[in-house]
Parts: C-alpha cells; sequence; structure tokens
C-alpha cells in the first residue's frame, strides 16, 4: 500500500447523490403504483420486485461510489483494498465507442481471470474483463486509461539497448 499513486477515479458527490436519488425514485414510484392501485397479480409482483430491486441498487451505488479506484505500478485497486488487477497481467485497454465499457469509463482485458465482482457505478469484473467507469468523471478515466496503456506498451518494448 506504499507505492505511489499515479492515477484515481472516483465519483464526485454531486454525481452519486444524482445518481443515487433517480434510483431511488424510480423504486419509489414503482412500489407505491403497485400499491396504490394494485394491477392483476403478476403486474403486482413484477412492480414490486422492480422497485425494491432498484431501491436495493440505490443502496448498493451509494456504497460501492464511496470507494475510488487507485493505480500504481504494480495493480489497480479499489480504496478498500481490493485488488482489481495486477499491471503485468493487463493485456489491454479499450476505450472505444463500440466497446462493452461503462459510462465515462474503459475495458480491460486481463490475460488471467478473476472472480466476478460488481461494485455499482465504478467498477465490475466477469473471467477476464473489467470495466471501470460508470459515475466516475470522463477526464478522469481517460487518464487513468491512458497510463495503463502507456504501461502496456513499455512492458512490450522490454529492455532498451544502449
Amino acid at each position: 500500500m506504499s507505492e505511489e499513486i499515479l492515477a484515481t477515479v472516483e465519483a464526485s458527490q454531486p454525481r452519486r447523490v444524482l445518481a443515487v436519488a433517480m434510483l431511488l425514485i424510480i423504486g419509489a414510484i414503482l412500489v407505491y403504483v403497485a400499491l396504490a392501485t394494485p394491477p392483476a397479480l403478476h403486474w403486482l409482483v413484477f412492480l414490486l420486485a422492480v422497485g425494491v430491486f432498484s431501491l436495493w441498487l440505490a443502496m448498493r451505488l451509494w456504497q460501492a461510489t464511496a470507494m475510488r479506484i487507485e493505480l500504481t505500478a504494480s495493480e489497480l485497486r479499489c480504496s478498500n483494498g481490493e485488488l482489481i488487477a495486477r499491471t503485468e497481467d493487463v493485456v489491454a485497454v479499450d476505450r472505444g465507442v463500440f466497446a462493452f465499457k461503462p459510462s465515462n469509463g474503459f475495458l480491460i482485458r486481463t490475460s488471467v481471470p478473476g472472480s466476478r465482482s460488481w461494485h455499482p457505478g465504478l467498477w465490475w469484473r466477469l473471467g477476464q474483463r473489467i470495466g471501470i467507469g460508470g459515475v466516475t468523471p470522463g477526464s478522469q478515466s481517460k487518464s487513468m486509461a491512458e497510463i495503463l496503456s502507456i504501461m502496456i506498451a513499455q512492458r512490450g518494448q522490454g529492455p532498451s539497448q544502449g
């Protein structure tokens, strides 16, 4: 943990509040509609399930976006100490328009698969793919992706002859 942090990605307070507020409002409206004017049973169950899921997701989003992502020379980690990926395992960084990536973020491919993990609005991992971003500013994500890309390029060159 004593390594120098090269870049961080974190959600600003207004972004967090706005994202959570939207989910809370959607969840509250769905639960209210289900209970105030009960429709047919299958619609009632559907409205309650989606409403409760939205409320649960708002809670998870609030907890996840309280953390930040830190990039050091050796690892990409969450501020709670969870290792996201080792920089030596990163194979590619994709910021393309058509990449399956989070909003304002980028996608990382690693050489070794990791366990599935999901921190809404911040990052997710599914096998060898890691998505960074969501409720985070694009400028922070872009600089972190650039630094990772440079690290991959330097690693590919090997030691220089001189």
